[in-house]
Formats: structure tokens, sequence, C-alpha cells
């Protein structure tokens, strides 16, 4: 069983909170940290260790707040913190580069990571996948005009990321993605 530092742990969460303050999930009133929070929670539960809990709930940080978040992170909860919250990140600039261009970029990159990231990339990740299934049963197809995206696009980049974290981090949490998708994919018409 991997050891968490309480302390540690409850200053990245409250660091998290402040930061994503005014944040809500896309086209919800859900407060942003509901997201932060379950993904670090997956970490956990898929055997996660201390860093990898923190980045989960700073894996949005540097995406969604700036780039000059990012020494902050180092100099807080460390190089290794750090490391995985910047390749957890798919574009730090605003505006975001084309939708289609940061996908790639980001599951190319995924293709040379270790294990210490895909384990935080698929628990955000299932936990988005999670949220889409869920709003598809809520509100149907609309849930892809949340997107800047085509329904289409937005179930091939969830695909492809199953395909990866099932090559490069076989096991439970790779299977739940896949499964997972599946499900979007059928919610969605898509065989």
């Amino acid at each position: 069983m991997n050891r968490v530092d309480h302390q540690r742990l409850a200053e990245a969460f409250t660091f998290a909170a402040l930061a994503h303050a005014d944040q809500v999930r896309k086209d919800t009133a859900i407060p942003y940290i509901s997201h932060l929070m379950s993904v670090s929670a997956l970490v956990l539960e898929h055997g996660g260790d201390e860093d990898q809990a923190i980045a989960g709930l700073l894996h949005d940080v540097i995406e969604d707040c700036g780039a000059a978040y990012e020494p902050v992170i180092r100099e807080r909860f460390g190089e290794q913190v750090a490391r995985i919250v910047r390749a957890c990140t798919d574009a730090d600039t605003k505006p975001k580069p084309d939708w289609q261009v940061r996908k790639e970029t980001y599951l190319r990159h995924l293709q040379q990571e270790g294990p210490e990231v895909l384990l935080v990339s698929a628990c955000d990740k299932l936990h988005n996948a999670r949220a889409i299934v869920s709003d598809q049963h809520a509100i149907g197809l609309a849930v892809f005009e949340r997107f800047n995206a085509s329904r289409e696009k937005v179930l091939w980049y969830y695909q492809s990321l199953a395909e990866i974290y099932r090559d490069k981090l076989p096991g439970r949490l790779a299977d739940e993605v896949a499964r997972t998708v599946s499900v979007m994919q059928a919610l969605a018409g898509v065989a």
C-alpha cells in the first residue's frame, strides 16, 4: 500500500481549488474541483503514489490557468509532480491551438510516456468519458455540442486514447477506459 502524506495532499487540494475557483465543468454548474478530486481518487484507487495523486489534483492547472503555474507547482510539490502535470497538458496558450492538432499531438506524446504519466492521464480521461456517458443518458447526442470538434472526432479521440492505454498500461484501468468508451460509442450510435 502506498503511504500518502495527507498534509501534502491537502495543500495540493487547496492549491487546485484556488487555481480553478471560478471554473465549472463544460456547460454545467458543476464546480471544476469535482473533476480534479475524482481524478486524484481514481489515481489512488488504481495504485498511484502520492506524487501521482497530487498530479491528479493539479493536472489541469497549467492547461486551464496558465504556464506561469508550472514553476510554482515545481517549487511547492516537486519535480516529479511538475513533470506529470506538464505531460498531462495538451496546450498552455490562449487561444488554444486547433482541436485536432492538439489531440493528435497529445496522442503522439502519450506514446512516449511512462506508466507514472499514463496512470494520471488514463484516470483523467476515464473520469471525462464517464461524465460524457452520464450526460449521454441525460441529454443524448447534445452532449457533443459542448466540444470544439464533431461527435465523430470526439469518439475517435477517446478510442485512440483507449488503444494507447491498453497497449502501454495494460490492466484494470485500461480495460475500464475501453469499456466506458465502448458505451460512449454505442450511445452515440457507433457500432
